[in-house]
């Protein structure tokens, strides 16, 4: 049988920042890393920085291997509800920007076909009549 997985709140995970007892969030799930503290290659501080957080920046900006993340599961407690709740609205309203994007760049994309079309040949038609009624001039002196 699965082991139910616990949900934590942002005030719950506060409480653990210490050097003895460091717990963080990070995409949405609650990471007890007091016994990694030692052993993280950036050192201890870098973590406890980040103790009692929401960590996704810094984990993302720090550009941890496959390997380090495989790792993190060791550490994983349960889930920031309030978080996932906030990721997964994130993610619709991304979603949302890039849906209108792609309608905005099909619209410009029929407009830039048309153009292509129609700027050659209203240049053609200038130099028709350019050099039709140019030609006209020469003939009357």
């Amino acid at each position: 049988m699965e082991e139910e997985k616990k949900t934590f709140d942002l005030k719950e995970v506060a409480q653990h920042k210490a050097q003895d007892d460091c717990w963080m969030v990070i995409h949405g799930k609650v990471y007890d890393v007091t016994k990694f503290l030692d052993e993280h290659p950036g050192g201890d501080e870098v973590l406890l920085q980040t103790a009692g957080t929401d960590a996704t920046d810094e984990f993302d900006d720090a550009g941890h291997s496959d390997n380090a993340k495989a790792q993190m599961e060791d550490f994983y407690l349960g889930d920031c509800a309030e978080l996932l709740k906030t990721k997964d609205k994130d993610v619709s309203a991304k979603d949302h920007i890039l849906n209108a994007t792609e309608s905005t760049t099909e619209s410009v994309g029929i407009l830039s076909k048309f153009l292509q079309f129609l700027i050659p040949l209203a240049l053609f038609g200038i130099a028709v009549a350019i050099r039709r009624y140019g030609n006209e001039g020469e003939n009357v002196a």
